[in-house]
């Protein structure tokens, strides 16, 4: 039986990038599939009197929108390339080279970029996220997970929020965890201590 996580990302989230990298790394050491969706910390945050972003002109739309865009036009592969070659730019180097390099550094069409000014593809972005944010509500935020859980049954969650990247089997062990966690009847939320800042190299 195929086995897959569902990955629900904002783009512009230094944790989720890391959470992203740590999901590459289990999916090395266990039999899963990695299923890429756009999910939006300005769609989540709207008519919220508590939101915290911090992004009052609207950027953090322009990486989701180039998103849905990719995902639209060439599947749920591509926009995990996409996301891989944006975030070792953003997050891993601190560089701001523009839509167009991390797409072109992706194999994908430079010209994609162009949708960061629209609102073509908002709606793409405001069904994506809601799909994401129906298997756990409005309390969480970046990332969202869903996959197969030990019994083959669906179990989603938010999270994991770590700082840092697990490597080889310490990262298919803190797979298999989450997923006896979460899918475990009655669990609703685990905090471990303050979070420390992203390592992001």
């Amino acid at each position: 039986m195929d086995r897959f996580a569902d990955f629900w990302f904002d783009p512009s989230c230094p944790y989720t990038w890391v959470t992203s990298r740590w999901l590459i790394e289990a999916q090395a050491v266990r039999p899963f599939e990695i299923r890429w969706h756009v999910m939006s910390l300005s769609v989540l945050n709207e008519d919220r009197d508590d939101e915290s972003e911090g992004d009052p002109e609207g950027w953090l739309w322009g990486p989701v929108r180039v998103c849905a865009a990719v995902r639209h036009r060439y599947g749920t592969a591509a926009l995990g390339r996409f996301y891989s070659a944006y975030g070792t730019r953003v997050h891993q180097r601190g560089e701001w080279a523009g839509f167009d390099v991390a797409l072109a550094d992706a194999g994908l069409d430079a010209e994609l970029a162009e949708a960061a000014e629209t609102i073509e593809y908002d709606e793409a972005v405001r069904t994506s996220h809601a799909d994401g944010i129906r298997l756990v509500g409005r309390h969480v935020g970046t990332p969202i997970i869903a996959a197969d859980g030990p019994g083959d049954e669906r179990v989603a969650f938010f999270g994991p929020v770590i700082s840092r990247v697990p490597r080889g089997e310490m990262a298919g062990r803190l797979w298999d965890g989450a997923l006896l966690v979460a899918g475990t009847p009655g669990f609703h939320e685990l905090k471990g201590r303050p979070p420390a800042d992203p390592h992001l190299g």
